[in-house]
């Protein structure tokens, strides 16, 4: 087995040094830690697989090393060609870089997935990889990573929620996302809880390619079959049906139409010129202290823009 003693750290640091005054990366291709790295990796390999020979030893199998396998593997410092040692029965799975693995951290998958889920087609990922850690990804190499969250996305999709919610924001937001090479504008459902507790919560979001009161259906009963019985307000725009199909399911709720959707409903019948003035005086109605202040100042609205 290798030891420590194998890596000349006095020779990596003079190495390093001269490194750094020659202007060499300290990640990337050919970076300055990339060695320590992989020898590092390399050690603690060969340490699982002398664990591993012990313990196969101790339950009376016959077993011993083969050699090593070699792969290359990227990091944030660099790639590398990483040596992993083998067993003759083949029942040596190494957990710090198992077999199949050639991304190294965790951080380097989210930065992957954060780039994929911005719109990044996995050409515009390999050269954003290539340009900052010095090496590309192969589409498939790419696809393996972004397919890791979506186990973990339907588990939330499906979670139990809260029996009682005392304010649902229901809202569809329209994106450009992409698929199969091109880019198109879908829908995004959205729907915010508050919860008894006072806390808010995401309770589900749903792509589609277009908003309607029978899509929204289909959302709140996907809620009520996890487990909600009762939502005490639902505030939502004035889509035609949305209130129709928020009673069908959940026949208790208060609805409140979202002002912002209502002041821009209000805005089509003031000329261009005006909307500015108006929208002042508008505002000491759906901002004023009380319901009585609201409906005086609602009176003075009405009698100057009639």
């Amino acid at each position: 087995m290798a030891t420590n003693q194998d890596f000349d750290f006095k020779a990596f640091q003079e190495e390093a040094i001269k490194g750094l005054y020659s202007g060499k990366p300290l990640t990337g291709e050919n970076s300055i830690f990339a060695p320590m790295l992989k020898h590092f990796l390399e050690q603690s390999l060969q340490g699982e697989m002398e664990a591993h020979l012990l313990e196969e030893r101790s339950l009376g199998k016959s077993n011993r090393r083969n050699g090593t396998s070699s792969k290359r593997v990227k990091s944030n410092v660099g790639e590398f060609e990483l040596q992993t040692p083998r067993d003759r029965s083949v029942s040596f799975e190494p957990s710090i870089v198992s077999k199949r693995q050639v991304v190294l951290t965790e951080q380097l998958e989210g930065q992957i997935i954060s780039m994929y889920s911005r719109g990044m087609s996995y050409s515009e990922i390999g050269k954003h990889l290539q340009e900052i850690y010095g090496y590309s990804l192969s589409a498939s190499e790419l696809t393996s990573i972004t397919d890791k969250v979506l186990p973990m996305l339907r588990e939330w999709q499906v979670r139990p929620l809260s029996r009682i919610y005392v304010v649902a924001w229901l809202d569809a937001m329209y994106y450009k996302v992409r698929t199969d090479g091109k880019v198109n504008t879908r829908v995004l459902y959205s729907v915010i809880g508050l919860n008894l507790r006072g806390q808010k919560e995401v309770l589900g979001i749903y792509l589609t390619e277009s908003e309607g009161a029978k899509f929204w259906l289909s959302v709140l009963q996907d809620f009520k079959n996890r487990g909600v019985e009762d939502i005490f307000i639902s505030c939502v725009d004035g889509l035609k049906g949305f209130p129709e199909a928020i009673e069908n399911v959940f026949p208790k709720t208060q609805i409140q139409l979202c002002v912002v959707h209502q002041i821009r409903g209000s805005l089509r019948f003031i000329p261009e010129k005006y909307i500015k003035e108006f929208i002042v005086d508008l505002k000491s109605v759906y901002q004023a202290p009380n319901s009585i202040i609201g409906e005086e100042n609602l009176l003075v609205l009405e009698e100057k823009w009639r």
